[in-house]
């Protein structure tokens, strides 16, 4: 065979190759922290809080994943736990209700003088900037129009996902995700303005990020609004790998009835779940009761707290008060 019949044939297979088998076959990180900052449970110093930050480290990469609800707890906790906001250049922010968005403009404000490059770059789902109707208020709100001209004011990007992205080798977002499943994680009166009209707020731009390892995937949530169902479904049509070593963040079921807690259970155990760390709305009675569904002990399951972490190779380090 001659050297371009050779190379005629290689592209042909790659063009064949689909994007999960690319996905795949690609690269998989080494390395992962992922850190709480905000979150219900604390103990020591640092506050607890109606809201949701994590720092994710992997592979030598730092990203910020929503930034907490009041204005200064996710900056207080990351002195308390003697980390560094730089660098750190990049945010993504799950979805746009307050507990998630509260500390990101204070937490901007804090680094850019000495970093300017620290928290200069944040990744949100197409939706996040559309006005919203809450029921029994009067007028749009447009809170997040207002964040965003203010932190680009401040010398800071938005970029905005409608599909999945691979913002680092191994590194997902699976941008708005679709809702196969009929997950209503959401509140059921609120509004939201699209340009194709007013219709029911279920958080369109509702993302995650998904880690690929060697170990099975790595899926953070903010809420999951979209669902968990639906998001590790997405996880494992972006990559290709249906083994979820580690859930970590909110799945929005704090207050989810019998049935719909089954559902979920019987539709998360295929995805063969090794660790389990709740945080923020999942619930502390439905952290408990994937435990025993996943046939986990309470070194791989546990509830969220501040300063907790999950460390790929060495599992959860759940600090004290959720040990």
């Amino acid at each position: 065979m001659n050297p371009l019949s050779f190379f005629w044939l290689a592209a042909v297979a790659l063009l064949m190759v689909s994007p999960a088998e690319a996905a795949t076959a690609g690269t998989k990180i080494q390395t992962v922290k992922i850190t709480l900052l905000s979150t219900m449970l604390a103990d020591g110093s640092e506050l607890g809080e109606w809201g949701f930050a994590a720092l994710v480290e992997a592979d030598g990469h730092r990203l910020l994943f929503d930034t907490g609800a009041h204005t200064d707890v996710v900056l207080k906790n990351v002195k308390s736990l003697k980390l560094q906001l730089s660098p750190l250049p990049e945010v993504i922010l799950s979805h746009s209700h307050s507990d998630h968005v509260g500390g990101f403009l204070t937490l901007r404000e804090a680094v850019r003088a000495e970093t300017p490059d620290s928290l200069a770059r944040t990744h949100v789902g197409e939706g996040i900037f559309y006005p919203r109707r809450s029921a029994g208020n009067s007028g749009d709100d447009t809170s997040m129009a207002r964040i965003k001209a203010a932190y680009e004011k401040m010398g800071g990007t938005f970029v905005v996902h409608t599909r999945p992205a691979e913002i680092h080798p191994g590194i997902w977002l699976t941008g708005p995700v679709p809702r196969k499943y009929p997950e209503r994680n959401w509140s059921g009166s609120d509004k939201v303005v699209t340009p194709a009209g007013v219709v029911d707020d279920t958080l369109p731009e509702d993302m995650a990020m998904i880690i690929e390892t060697s170990h099975g995937l790595v899926v953070l949530t903010g809420c999951g609004h979209a669902g968990v169902i639906n998001i590790l479904d997405q996880a494992r049509e972006i990559t290709g790998d249906s083994r979820v070593h580690a859930l970590i963040g909110g799945v929005h079921l704090f207050s989810a009835n019998e049935t719909t807690l089954q559902w979920t259970q019987d539709k998360m155990r295929p995805f063969g779940i090794e660790y389990f760390l709740g945080a923020h709305c999942t619930g502390l009675e439905t952290v408990y009761r994937f435990r025993g569904m996943l046939n986990l002990d309470r070194a791989h399951a546990v509830v969220g707290a501040v300063g907790a972490k999950f460390e790929l190779g060495k599992g959860i380090d759940p600090r004290q008060i959720a040990k």
